[in-house]
């Protein structure tokens, strides 16, 4: 790299650091959120975020809407309830980044530019995309390097927007270490290309403490979700999805593995819905969580 190159990345980093959202805050405790799934759909827009609020929760995480309407309505409601749309969960499985055909490509790409739009109208931080999903069909370095190349392509929409792009990993048969989901988000050395992390959906063929130890400060949302089963019990990796300290994750050494790198940002809930009663008993078990019990 010559002088002038050097210069130019440097100026560019700097502009895109300074776009970059804020996250987390100084009590270094994270912050509770819940999906808008979640929330009762027999309620209006109001009282589903006013619901939220009520029982603890501090953050909403919504899907695209695909227009501005309903997504400033959708706003309208969370600034009258007093709490933020934090996320955005797009997604990305219909039309993935990774797809040999350009026609799926070019939809995948106008559906995520969609998602980011909306959460500008939203005001969120972030969107989550899963980036490649690899098939009988679809090689794992082809979708390694095709999804790169089109997530660096969106970069500009959002350093435009100040909507930072969180990769997740998800069971897509992509990103299967966390040394080499390290390596991906580090391959665009963009600070609104980040990690999104699930607790999760990692236990099947991994533990999430050393995930998050590894990843670092590469995370900037969480999804917390439980699992019975994983590699380190007898009878391999076959179990199922449970409520939040009912399965197999060890939760107080999770808690550990968040505070030693410092994160402070939204962990939020992607658990099936139910009515007050029962997200009141959501938000409590994520109280547990957060005092390392």
């Amino acid at each position: 790299m010559n002088r002038r190159e050097f210069v130019t990345t440097g100026a560019v980093t700097a502009t895109a650091v300074a776009l970059a959202p804020a996250y987390g805050d100084a009590s270094g405790r994270p912050k509770k959120s819940v999906m808008f799934s979640m929330l009762p759909g027999n309620l209006s827009l109001d009282d589903r975020f006013k619901l939220a609020k009520d029982v603890g929760f501090e953050g909403v995480e919504c899907g695209p809407v695909g227009g501005e309407k309903a997504a400033t309505d959708l706003r309208r409601a969370a600034e009258k309830a007093g709490i933020p749309i934090q996320s955005i969960i797009y997604g990305g499985w219909d039309a993935p980044l990774s797809d040999p055909s350009p026609a799926v490509i070019a939809k995948g790409l106008a559906s995520t530019k969609s998602a980011m739009q909306d959460a500008k109208w939203m005001g969120a931080e972030n969107i989550l995309l899963v980036p490649a999903v690899v098939t009988a069909k679809v090689r794992y370095k082809d979708a390694y390097e095709r999804s790169q190349k089109n997530v660096r392509s969106l970069i500009p929409t959002a350093e435009k927007l100040n909507v930072m792009i969180c990769i997740e990993e998800v069971w897509n048969n992509f990103l299967l270490s966390p040394m080499e989901f390290a390596h991906y988000i580090d391959s665009f050395k963009h600070p609104l290309v980040q990690a999104y992390f699930d607790v999760g959906n990692v236990v099947t063929f991994g533990w999430p403490e050393d995930w998050i130890r590894t990843l670092g400060k590469r995370i900037k949302k969480v999804h917390l979700k439980d699992y019975k089963g994983g590699p380190g019990l007898f009878g391999g990796n076959k179990g199922n999805f449970v409520m939040l300290r009912e399965g197999s994750i060890n939760w107080p050494e999770v808690r550990r593995a968040f505070a030693e790198i410092g994160y402070t940002g939204y962990m939020n809930t992607e658990l099936g819905g139910g009515n007050e009663a029962y997200l009141r008993d959501v938000s409590a078990r994520v109280d547990k969580i957060l005092a390392g019990e």
